[in-house]
């Protein structure tokens, strides 16, 4: 070995020990790819990414998978965005990588990315549990499982017990009930408590905003949007610049960890994109998310998600039920999800409860009779339309 190498090794030793000291820790071998082919800002932003990535952290590798470029990286080099995808999973497979960050990249069914962004209400990281992918083409399904890797995500960047939202959309009553029933069958998470007057796991666009829980639950779809307005509300659209990006492809036995980033996200984004996908990586976020998982099938999981699935179905399929007598209905059942109004509708009316379905400002309601309404609520609670 060369005298000029030598002193080359022993030089980079004493750097890495004196980012060590400097930052707390010292480099643990977590090495996180970065495909560069792809981006609408072109190559030379996520080389910019990448070197953001390298001057704010000293505790991770980062390798570049993609055309010969001036950088001071190991670089791995591919002519096309596909075979960069193509030579990443070869690189993940091997042990070569312990994660990658990449964007555009296609998951089995069962998987989904969960993101991590700003609340701009007190400036907090909020993980948003789903953003990219499909869990389950189920919706109600696919966010109660999106739960529970957001669940795992977040006590792998440092959250040792999260709380969990779930966002207001069609299917949460049903996610509640779920993951209430889970939950009481032992499973250990904590809800979160909406900052609206009237409380509840079910989170408003104020608790979005404010970043009440630590896991907030909504689809893939509703979370891709999220991520997207979260993270570039101040540029126009087209530049993502706060964040962390759409996350871990989290599924429950799924087995590489790529992390995404959308082709619009900036160089800002993409550099902590890369700091959160080490960050999972060092902490095995796929380990922990096979345990959680494992605990919440114990609790019965499946069962509890297979009764509201088969109810609804089976509610689907009934004949035709005779509404009763109209009457004036001026109590409102809250609780009752978007889904499973008309059927709780029905419900009644096959116990003579003349019923309908309206929206209050907090969400779905069942009005019923003033003098009818203890005993609705029981035939509903009974039906478990709600909790």
């Amino acid at each position: 070995m060369s005298e000029n190498r030598t002193k080359k090794m022993i030089a980079e030793v004493f750097n890495d020990i004196a980012n060590g000291i400097q930052n707390g820790r010292f480099k643990n071998n977590v090495r996180i790819g970065l495909t560069l082919l792809g981006s609408e800002h072109g190559v030379e932003e996520m080389v910019k990414a990448a070197e953001l990535a390298k001057i704010k952290y000293h505790d991770f590798d980062i390798v570049l998978i993609g055309p010969k470029v001036e950088a001071d990286f190991e670089i791995i080099e591919v002519q096309t965005a596909q075979e960069g995808h193509k030579k990443m999973t070869e690189l993940l497979e091997s042990g070569n990588l312990s994660g990658c960050v990449t964007q555009h990249f296609d998951f089995p069914i069962g998987v989904s990315t969960v993101g991590k962004l700003v609340t701009p209400g007190k400036g907090a990281d909020m993980i948003l549990a789903t953003t990219t992918g499909t869990t389950s083409t189920n919706r109600v399904e696919g966010m109660v499982l999106n739960a529970i890797s957001g669940i795992a995500t977040a006590k792998a960047v440092g959250i040792k017990n999260p709380t969990v939202g779930i966002l207001n959309l069609d299917g949460a009553r049903q996610v509640e009930r779920i993951l209430k029933e889970v939950q009481s069958n032992g499973y250990e998470f904590t809800f979160a408590d909406s900052l609206r007057a009237d409380g509840g796991a079910v989170m408003r666009g104020n608790d979005l905003l404010s970043g009440t829980p630590d896991v907030m639950v909504c689809d893939s779809l509703t979370g891709n949007l999220l991520v997207k307005t979260f993270a570039s509300f101040t540029t126009g659209g087209n530049y993502e610049t706060v964040g962390a990006g759409y996350g871990p492809g989290i599924g429950e036995n799924y087995d590489k960890l790529v992390n995404i980033v959308s082709r619009s996200s900036g160089a800002p984004l993409i550099s902590e994109a890369l700091r959160y996908c080490a960050t999972c990586a060092e902490n095995t976020v796929l380990d922990i998310a096979r345990a959680e998982f494992a605990k919440a099938n114990k609790a019965g999981l499946r069962e509890a998600i297979n009764k509201v699935i088969k109810k609804v179905e089976k509610l689907d399929t009934e004949e035709e039920i005779k509404m009763p007598k109209k009457r004036v209905v001026t109590f409102p059942i809250l609780g009752i999800d978007i889904l499973e109004l008309e059927d709780a509708c029905k419900c009644l009316w096959k116990q003579e409860i003349y019923s309908e379905s309206g929206m209050g400002c907090t969400g779905p309601v069942v009005l019923v009779p003033e003098q009818e309404s203890d005993k609705a609520i029981e035939i509903l609670k009974k039906a478990e339309f709600m909790s």
